[in-house]
């Protein structure tokens, strides 16, 4: 039986990495108009080399940016560079194809839904009201409310108590196996593997089920409820 359905949010909901990707050639360019004089492909190897080491939901990159290239900030090419950042941003942060009408099918079918996600809060609050999910999750937890990343069972246990929900009638939906799937099978939540988020190139991820488009959940709930078409 499935009564409630957890989602990662970034490569799962939304196509983030590929949101990140244009956001960041966006502002590359802004501050190469701007003034900042060095190849693209420097700036970006630089800019890849800071997501690496303090992550990828970091906040000053463009400073720490600022700071190698010039020992200081120079406030031109920053600002240039966040205001290419943050419009490419908004304008390329969508769902992927599916996903509403599957949430609403899910609710429909008398799901709760929950997400659990390692962006800070602001962040990723924003990101679901930008796509404009906001309202439709009857719990979302993130890392600024459970201090653990996933894999921990912290996040995970959270949310199952957030949704009134015990662990072995609750799917984990996600990206990335060795978080989502390892997680949420600790605590015993049945698995789904979202193959058409995963930027891993993943051969094993041991899941209970995969998906290659998100509308296959339904279905899913469906058998698994034996929920039988009228």
């Amino acid at each position: 039986m499935i009564k409630a359905i957890v989602f990662d949010l970034d490569n799962t909901l939304v196509d983030f990495m590929r949101m990140k990707r244009i956001a960041i050639e966006a502002a590359i360019k802004a501050m190469i108009d701007a003034g900042l004089d060095k190849p693209y492909q420097v700036i970006k190897e630089k800019i890849d080399k800071i997501y690496n080491e303090k992550g990828i939901e970091h906040q000053q990159v463009f400073d720490l940016l600022m700071t190698h290239f010039y020992g200081k900030i120079n406030y031109k090419v920053l600002s240039a560079g966040v205001v290419a950042y943050r419009t490419a941003r908004e304008a390329e942060l969508n769902t992927y194809p599916k996903v509403i009408p599957t949430l609403i099918s899910l609710i429909k079918l008398g799901i709760k839904l929950g997400v659990v996600s390692d962006a800070p809060s602001k962040e990723a609050w924003l990101r679901l009201s930008y796509i404009g999910l906001h309202h439709i999750f009857d719990a979302v937890i993130t890392y600024d409310d459970s201090h653990h990343r996933k894999p921990s069972p912290i996040p995970f246990n959270m949310i199952l108590k957030e949704l009134n929900t015990d662990a072995k009638d609750a799917l984990m939906v996600g990206d990335w196996a060795e978080r989502d799937v390892v997680g949420a099978k600790a605590v015993g939540m049945k698995t789904c593997f979202a193959k058409y988020g995963d930027t891993f190139n993943t051969l094993l991820h041991e899941a209970d089920f995969e998906i290659n488009d998100i509308a296959e959940l339904v279905e899913i709930v469906k058998k698994e409820n034996k929920i039988v078409a009228l």
